[in-house]
C-alpha cells in the first residue's frame, strides 16, 4: 500500500512539474498571420510576465515562466513593435489559463475552462515605426449603469471623436461600467467606435462583488479585457497598468479600500528591472493615491513610492473621483526625489454620474462637482517628457476655465467678486487677470464651491417644473479656483474681464468676460 502511495505521490507530483512551466516565442509575425512560421525569426530582449514573475527573451526569442492554475501571460510590448488588435481595437497581447474556468456561484461569469496548456504560447508582434513624440487619449469613469447610459457615453464622447488621428492609443481609467458587468461588451462595441487600439484597467465597478479574495475580484473583467495588471512600452515611455482596489477591504471585510496585493508590488519590481531608468514611467491605476481622506493604503504608497526612487521622470493616472485634481507628492509624502511625483486625477467622460440638463443630443451636461465639465484628456509625449490637455466635450479646445461674475455691479463698492476655474490647474499655476486695459494682477486661488456650478444647482432647486434629466450631485470644494474683487474706481459703463493662466507646461491660456458698471440705485 504504502508503495502504491508513493507510486501515486510521484506520478501527481511529475504531471505537476511537467505543467509548472509555461514556454514560447516573442517573434516578428512578418505576414500578419499571428502564427510562428518557420521563416519568422524570435525577437530577443523582449519581456514577458505571468503577473508576478518577469523574464526576457534570449537571442532565439524564446521565454520560460512559471505558471499556476490561475495565470494570464503577457508580452510587455517593446517599443518600435505594436501587438494585434481584435475587431474590437482590444490589444491582444496576453494568453489566459484557467483550467478549471472561473469560481462557481458569481453572476457574472468570467473565463470558462482554457483546457490543457498549449506546449508554446507564442506572442507575435509586427514592427512598428514608432516615434518618440506622441499622443494618448484617456477617458475617466465611463461608468454607464444601463443601456441609456451607455448611448449617452457613445453620443456625448465616443462620437466626438471617432476617428480621430495622430493620436495612437487610448486608456480607459476604470469604472468602465456601474456595477452591471453585463455592460462590459456594449462599452466594448462603444468605444470601438473611437477607431484606436485600446487599452482598459480596472475599477471598483467592474469588480466580482461575490470573491471571497481580492485575487479572484477581477474573474469577469480579465474575461473580457485580459490581464488587470500589465506593462508595455511607446516610444520612451513605459507604462504600467494596475488594479488598486482590495477587495474584501482587508480591515473589515466590508466594502473597498486602494491599495495593492504583495504579488502586484512584486509585478512592479520584477517589471522595472528590465526598464531604462531615464524613460518616463507612467503608472495607471482607478483609486487615486491621496490619503489624506483614508481611501489608500498609505503603506502600500510608501512601496510604491519605494520602487520608484530611481526613476526620475514619473506620472500616475487616476480617476474614481469624479473631480479633477493635478497631485504633487514631495519628501513630506514619502517621496524620494527632490522633484515631486505628479498624479493627475483625471475628470470622467461620465461627469457627475450623466446628471443635468439635456443636451441637444439628449446628452447630460453631467459637470461635476467641482464645476469641471465632462470630457477628456489628451496627453502628449515628447521623449520622456509630457504635456495634458483637458479638452471639455461639445467645446471648442480652447475652452479651459469658467469665469464667474456678476453681469452687473455698482460703481464704487461692491462684495462681488470675479471666480475663474481653470479646469486643468492646481495651486502651482499662476492666473491673472485686468479689467480693461488695467495693470494684470494676480487672483488669489482659493478652495471653495464652484459659483458657476452652485448656480446649476440653484436652477434646479427654485424651478416650479421638474425639469428632464437627474439634479446633479451637491457641491464639492474645488482645488483649481481662484478669485479677485472689483476696484472701487471702475467708470460707468462696459468693461471686459480678462483672465491670463500659466500653467504647470508653461503654457498660458486666456477667455473674456463682459461686465457693466451702472450708477448705484438709490434707496428711498
Amino acid at each position: 500500500m504504502k508503495t502504491i502511495l508513493t507510486l501515486v505521490f510521484t506520478l501527481t507530483i511529475s504531471a505537476v512539474s511537467a505543467q509548472s512551466v509555461v514556454k514560447g516565442y516573442v517573434f516578428e509575425d512578418l505576414n500578419g498571420n499571428k502564427k510562428k512560421d518557420r521563416r519568422e525569426k524570435g525577437i530577443a530582449g523582449v519581456s514577458v510576465s505571468n503577473g508576478i514573475n518577469v523574464t526576457q527573451t534570449d537571442n532565439n526569442g524564446a521565454y520560460t515562466l512559471p505558471i499556476g492554475n490561475d495565470n494570464i501571460i503577457f508580452v510587455i510590448k517593446p517599443s518600435g513593435y505594436r501587438v494585434p488588435v481584435n475587431d474590437k481595437n482590444q490589444p491582444q497581447f496576453y494568453y489566459i489559463h484557467k483550467p478549471a474556468g472561473h469560481p462557481e456561484g458569481y453572476r457574472y461569469k468570467g473565463t470558462p475552462p482554457t483546457g490543457k496548456l498549449p506546449a508554446l504560447v507564442n506572442f507575435p508582434l509586427v514592427r512598428h515605426d514608432e516615434s518618440a513624440e506622441f499622443t494618448a487619449l484617456v477617458f475617466g469613469d465611463p461608468q454607464p449603469y444601463t443601456m441609456e447610459e451607455v448611448k449617452h457615453f457613445s453620443r456625448g464622447i465616443v462620437e466626438e471623436v471617432a476617428g480621430i488621428n495622430n493620436v495612437e492609443f487610448g486608456l480607459s481609467l476604470g469604472d468602465l461600467v456601474g456595477d452591471n458587468l453585463d455592460l462590459h461588451n456594449p462599452y466594448i462595441d462603444a468605444v470601438k467606435g473611437v477607431g484606436i487600439p485600446w487599452y482598459n484597467l480596472m475599477g471598483n465597478h467592474d469588480m466580482n462583488y461575490e470573491a471571497k479574495a481580492d485575487s479572484l475580484s477581477d474573474e469577469t473583467y480579465e474575461y473580457h479585457f485580459g490581464p488587470a495588471n500589465y506593462s508595455f512600452n511607446y516610444g520612451n515611455v513605459h507604462f504600467i497598468i494596475l488594479d488598486d482596489i482590495l477587495y474584501p477591504d482587508p480591515r473589515d471585510g466590508a466594502g473597498y479600500w486602494g491599495g495593492f496585493r504583495k504579488s502586484q508590488l512584486a509585478f512592479i519590481e520584477n517589471d522595472l528591472k528590465f526598464v531604462d531608468k531615464q524613460k518616463l514611467i507612467v503608472l495607471a491605476f482607478h483609486i487615486p493615491l491621496y490619503t489624506g481622506t483614508g481611501s489608500f493604503n498609505p503603506e502600500h504608497r510608501q512601496k510604491l513610492f519605494d520602487l520608484l526612487k530611481d526613476y526620475p521622470n514619473t506620472l500616475s493616472l487616476s480617476a474614481h473621483s469624479h473631480l479633477q485634481r493635478n497631485l504633487f507628492y514631495t519628501k513630506a509624502d514619502g517621496w524620494h526625489q527632490s522633484k515631486p511625483h505628479h498624479e493627475y486625477n483625471a475628470g470622467t467622460t461620465s461627469g457627475d454620474w450623466y446628471s443635468g440638463e439635456l443636451d441637444e443630443k439628449g446628452v447630460p451636461y453631467s459637470t461635476m462637482r467641482d464645476g469641471t465639465p465632462k470630457g477628456y484628456a489628451f496627453i502628449h509625449f515628447k521623449d520622456n517628457k509630457y504635456v495634458i490637455d483637458y479638452k471639455v466635450a461639445g467645446k471648442p479646445k480652447d475652452y479651459q476655465m469658467e469665469i464667474y461674475s456678476p453681469k452687473v455691479i455698482p460703481q464704487g463698492r461692491t462684495s462681488a467678486g470675479i471666480y475663474v476655474n481653470f479646469f486643468m490647474g492646481s495651486a502651482r499655476d499662476v492666473v491673472e487677470y485686468r479689467i480693461g486695459n488695467r495693470n494684470w494682477e494676480k487672483m488669489t486661488h482659493i478652495e471653495d464651491n464652484d459659483p458657476s456650478f452652485l448656480a446649476l444647482l440653484y436652477k434646479w432647486d427654485n424651478t416650479e417644473t421638474l425639469m428632464p434629466g437627474r439634479r446633479p450631485s451637491n457641491a464639492v470644494k474645488c482645488t483649481h479656483l481662484w478669485r479677485a474683487g472689483f476696484p472701487r474706481d471702475l467708470p460707468l459703463g462696459e468693461h471686459t474681464i480678462e483672465v491670463r493662466v500659466t500653467d504647470m507646461f508653461g503654457r498660458q491660456f486666456t477667455q473674456t468676460r463682459k461686465i457693466k458698471v451702472e450708477t448705484p440705485v438709490a434707496v428711498e
